[in-house]
């Protein structure tokens, strides 16, 4: 592991790679290591955006990935424009949870991985990276299963396209140059406003979209299969990858915190792209297949593709493969790649795209190990590829509360951000996102054990039980915060804002958690082994017909 330094113009940080000290060479532009200039003009200001937009705007497009269009197909195929509430809520989500990594990314310069489990232990760094593992690997093979299925639209043998695509993304990483790679990327984030003349050639109707984009309904009624669907909406929008790889990949592209406000716009403008491509692909789906024979009878992806073929012709069908295989190719490219970084992390590897193959092997061996194996499981006969989209997708939004929590705890750790710490109302948003996350993948869980159940009592009782947890937990913390103002004070005025980095992880106390805090986690722990249980049973009981 290579020694933690010193930038010579800088105070002593805990940034681990020399490759993450320099000037920054994004795709549009070059910001120099040493730039103190005042953008007073909104020419240089864009410039500078320019410059820095990459990490915010790949990691939310890469959420509509393969894993993503098929669960939007799914939701307008079999629910119509029903469920384009949920992206709505989704917004403020996706804006929260992201704007925390880009300043733990910013100010700390060390990757997410690395702060859990320098921070918490390792017990706990592998509690939540296992967990990132396992669900990365399994998005990557929803993601050959979206190369399969588009190019299986123009008749092209999943034994050609899958392994050619893992070819090619190895290759288009291993180029040894960041610019490169993010002008790949950007490339492929402009194709996926394709999706918008997909949505126009299904003739969508605009009074039923602006009323279900605000009015909350479910087209048949809350069950636990429609649950589960807006959980995999929930997890493919706010994917748990999506903490580690924008928070490895603002590192790895060195922004600081001089340029945050440029990385939140690039992060809020990504946002805005998601949920505006999500929403197009619901409204295709619902206007498209609506009233026909395909309504309510999602079966994958491919399936899409020929029935937009068949009612809206060829044309579209193709239209549709083309959107679907550039965001399996996306998605594949930063998912797998927000896994190596983590794997660099938790071991101790160069992990930056700065470093070419021979200076950074095990980054790059992970990264072509998780293509290889991935698209060779897709390569099985007969494998029940729709089902698997769904259930990874849903798998994300049941892991997303834990992810979300160490999130929470470290950029409340003043040792960490210093004057970067959440601010109080920034918390109460971020534990009521939490706690909404958690009521769904309980009415999920019950759901499943009790089908019978009513959905609606079901989830007044959940509100109200955490309404009340959460109105016990602000005048605990407001108690401690007034007891803490004084000394939160003196550490906030300690040195400029925007020159501030956290000192190595070496002199920093690991902070203790009360026994409270213990058990708390292990209880999420606990329930989060049940809750995957049961949505493999869930997963199981739909794949062989059940309801």
């Amino acid at each position: 592991m290579p020694d933690e330094f010193t930038d010579a113009q800088t105070e002593p940080s805990a940034v681990l790679d020399q490759a993450h000290i320099g000037d920054i060479r994004g795709a549009l532009g070059t910001i120099r290591l040493h730039d103190s200039d005042v953008r007073r003009t909104w020419k240089a200001r864009l410039i500078t955006l320019a410059a820095i937009i990459g990490p915010g705007i790949i990691v939310m497009v890469g959420d509509n990935d393969a894993g993503g269009v098929a669960t939007y197909s799914q939701a307008g195929q079999n629910y119509g424009t029903s469920l384009l509430w949920t992206l709505i809520l989704l917004v403020p989500v996706l804006i929260v949870n992201q704007e925390m990594v880009v300043r733990l990314g910013a100010v700390t310069g060390v990757g997410h991985a690395r702060l859990i489990k320098e921070r918490f232990g390792r017990f706990w760094g592998w509690f939540s990276v296992g967990d990132l593992f396992l669900l990365d690997f399994l998005t990557i093979v929803t993601e050959f299963i979206g190369v399969d299925l588009a190019l299986g639209y123009f008749g092209v043998s999943r034994y050609i396209s899958v392994p050619v695509a893992a070819v090619g993304l190895v290759t288009m990483t291993a180029s040894g140059s960041f610019r490169r790679w993010e002008r790949f990327m950007l490339i492929f984030v402009a194709a996926n406003f394709l999706v918008i003349p997909l949505a126009v050639m299904s003739h969508p109707h605009a009074a039923p979209i602006l009323h279900n984009l605000v009015v909350p309904g479910i087209r048949g009624g809350v069950n636990s299969t429609s649950v589960l669907l807006i959980i995999a909406i929930v997890g493919t929008t706010v994917a748990p990858w999506q903490l580690f790889f924008q928070q490895s990949n603002i590192i790895d592209k060195r922004i600081t915190p001089r340029w945050i406000n440029y990385e939140r716009a690039d992060t809020v403008i990504g946002s805005i792209v998601t949920v505006v491509g999500a929403g197009a692909m619901i409204a295709t789906c619902a206007f498209a297949l609506d009233h026909s024979h395909y309504a309510g009878a999602f079966t994958n992806a491919g399936g899409v593709a020929h029935a937009l073929s068949s009612q809206l012709g060829y044309a579209a069908g193709a239209l549709y493969a083309i959107v679907l295989l550039n965001a399996s190719i996306i998605g594949a490219a930063a998912v797998t790649l927000g896994t190596s970084y983590a794997f660099g992390d938790m071991f101790g590897a160069r992990h930056s795209l700065h470093r070419r193959f021979t200076e950074a092997p095990g980054f790059y061996a992970s990264y072509a190990g998780l293509m290889a194996v991935a698209g060779a499981i897709v390569l099985i006969p007969h494998a029940p590829l729709g089902l698997i989209t769904t259930a990874v997708q849903a798998l994300a939004g049941l892991l997303l509360p834990s992810a979300s929590v160490f999130l929470l705890l470290l950029c409340n750790d003043r040792e960490v951000l210093g004057p970067w710490v959440n601010r109080p109302w920034l918390n109460g948003v971020a534990i009521l996102i939490i706690g909404v996350l958690l009521i769904l993948s309980l009415i999920l869980v019950v759901t499943t054990l009790f089908p019978g159940i009513n959905v609606a009592i079901l989830f007044l009782i959940l509100i109200a039980i955490f309404l009340v947890a959460l109105t016990g937990g602000t005048i605990v913390y407001g108690v401690k915060r007034i007891k803490a103002q004084t000394t939160e004070g003196k550490a906030v005025s300690l040195g400029k804002r925007e020159t501030w980095r956290m000192p190595p992880l070496t002199l920093l106390g690991r902070p203790k958690w009360s026994k409270g805090r213990t058990a708390a986690m292990w209880s999420l722990r606990g329930y989060l082994v049940v809750a995957v249980a049961l949505l493999l049973v869930k997963a199981i009981e739909l794949g062989t017909g059940g309801h």
